[in-house]
């Protein structure tokens, strides 16, 4: 036994997902959407973009990429089950200002570009590019809470989830 062994506990920081994009992180809860905003599909959070780079926000697998690349899901090694959906309304753009760099199944590493969205394209044609992050398996969890607002970056950690 080493003679620090038993001194300090090792915390247990929870599961940390970060931030999809660069731009200002918001409450889900101010989503223009009831479906995010109410938390129908889980707990989460939003931001609104300031860059047209959409990451994982985690390390993990993507487990599908919509065919019209407004959205995609993705597991984490811990099992948390992500819904990242571009923009409110968007699946109505058919494809249009969204390229997909990754296909179903790939596995990707926190950071990784999933989607690229022209979003100031979609403005243009009259849609919210909020991009809400949804833990769908929310109920799996003790807590899952927001752990920032206000300007992030991919880099930054915006969801806690206690096991």
């Amino acid at each position: 036994m080493g003679l620090f062994d038993g001194l300090f506990k090792k915390k247990e920081d929870g599961i940390i997902i970060g931030s999809p994009a660069d731009g200002e992180c918001i409450s889900i809860s101010k989503v223009n959407d009831p479906t995010f905003a109410e938390e129908i599909l889980g707990k989460g959070i939003a931001v609104i973009p300031q860059s047209d780079k959409v990451a994982a926000p985690a390390d993990g697998i993507v487990t599908m990429v919509f065919p019209t690349g407004h959205a995609f899901t993705m597991e984490t090694k811990d099992g948390v089950e992500l819904l990242v959906h571009i923009g409110i309304d968007t699946v109505k753009l058919e494809g249009k200002f969204f390229t997909k760099k990754v296909s179903d199944g790939t596995q990707v590493k926190k950071g990784d570009l999933i989607i690229e969205a022209d979003f100031d394209q979609i403005k243009a044609a009259g849609y919210d590019t909020t991009i809400p992050v949804v833990v769908c398996n929310t109920a799996d969890f003790a807590d899952v809470q927001s752990v920032a607002e206000g300007t992030v970056t991919t880099a930054q950690d915006v969801i806690k989830i206690q096991k």
